[in-house]
C-alpha cells in the first residue's frame, strides 16, 4: 500500500509558489496581499485564518486578516469586500466559512470580484469550470487533482466513486474528474447500496463529513482511496475513510491528518500567484 502523502505534496507545491513569486515581485515590484475575511469569534476559523496567515507570509506574501464582529452587517461586510476588490495590492480575498447565520454566504460570495477569488466559489468561477473557461478552481477539490498529480495517478478511463455532493467539494471534483476523461459516479449518504458502488470503483473520494464512513469492505483490492473529510472523534481528527482496514485493501490511500487538508492551503496561494501572473498555472 501506498501512503499518499499530503505534506509531501504541499512542499513541492510551496517551492513552486516561493521561486514563482520571488520572480513576480522582482519583475513587478509589488507585494501583493492575500486578505483574509473573518467574522465573528469562530475558534477554528480563527485558527484556520491564523495558519493561512502563517503560511502566505512564509512564502513571501503579505497576508492581512480583516477581523469583524459578529454584529457586523451584511451591507457592512459587502462594502468591506468592495474596498478590497477595489484596492490594487490585493489580489485575493478569502472570507473564512461558514459565515454567520445572518449573513447570506453565497451573496457575499459573489460580492468579490472573480479575478480575486481565490477560493474559486463565486457563481463566475464555478461557472467557468462547467464550462471548461479559465478561472479559480475550489481548493479543496483542487488539492485532490494535486495529489493525483504529484504520484502520477491517472484518472482517464477509470472508474471513479465521489461520496459527497456539496458545492465546495463533491459537485466541483466530479467535474474535474470528468475534465480528466474518468466515469464518475457521484453518490452521498442516502446512496442505496453504496458498498456495491464503491467496490466496482478505480478510485474512491469520501468527502461526506461522517467519520469512518468508508470501510475495508467497501474498496476493491488495489483501488486507490483519497480522504477529504475531516471529523473529531474522541478528541483525534480523523477522516471518512476507517484508515486502518482501508490500507490493509487499497493500493494507495490519503492520511487524516496530513492528506488533502495538507496541500488545500498551498493551493490558495498558487490562486494568488496565478491572479497576479493572470496564469492558470504558476510552471
Amino acid at each position: 500500500m501506498q501512503l499518499l502523502n499530503g505534506r509531501e505534496v504541499a512542499a513541492f507545491h510551496r517551492e513552486r509558489v516561493e521561486r514563482r513569486l520571488a520572480d513576480i515581485q522582482e519583475e513587478l515590484h509589488i507585494q501583493p496581499e492575500l486578505a483574509i475575511i473573518l467574522v465573528g469569534d469562530d475558534a477554528p476559523s480563527a485558527m484556520y485564518a491564523r495558519s493561512m496567515q502563517k503560511t502566505a507570509r512564509a512564502v513571501g506574501l503579505k497576508a492581512e486578516i480583516y477581523q469583524e464582529p459578529d454584529s457586523i452587517s451584511e451591507v457592512e461586510l459587502l462594502s468591506l469586500i468592495d474596498k478590497l476588490n477595489e484596492q490594487a495590492s490585493v489580489f485575493g480575498i478569502l472570507p473564512m466559512m461558514p459565515l454567520l447565520r445572518h449573513l447570506n454566504s453565497q451573496r457575499i460570495i459573489d460580492c468579490i470580484d472573480p479575478k480575486k477569488d481565490v477560493d474559486g466559489l463565486t457563481d463566475v468561477n464555478i461557472a467557468h469550470l462547467y464550462t471548461g473557461r479559465p478561472g479559480f478552481v475550489p481548493c479543496t477539490p483542487r488539492a485532490v487533482i494535486a495529489i493525483l498529480d504529484y504520484y502520477h495517478i491517472s484518472l482517464s478511463g477509470k472508474d471513479v466513486a465521489i461520496i459527497g455532493r456539496s458545492n465546495v467539494v463533491g459537485k466541483p471534483l466530479a467535474q474535474l474528474c470528468l475534465n480528466r476523461n474518468a466515469t464518475v459516479t457521484h453518490c452521498h449518504t442516502r446512496t442505496k447500496d453504496l458498498k456495491a458502488v464503491c467496490r466496482r470503483a478505480d478510485l474512491v473520494i469520501a468527502a461526506a463529513g461522517r467519520a469512518g464512513l468508508v470501510t475495508g469492505d467497501m474498496i476493491k483490492p488495489g483501488a486507490v482511496v483519497i480522504d477529504v473529510g475531516i471529523n473529531r472523534v474522541d478528541g483525534k481528527t480523523v477522516g471518512d475513510v476507517a484508515f486502518d482496514e482501508a490500507a490493509a485493501v487499497a493500493g494507495a490511500v490519503t492520511p487524516v491528518p496530513g492528506g488533502v487538508g495538507a496541500v488545500t492551503t498551498m493551493m490558495v496561494l498558487e490562486n494568488v500567484v496565478c491572479g497576479i501572473a493572470r496564469t492558470e498555472t504558476i510552471l
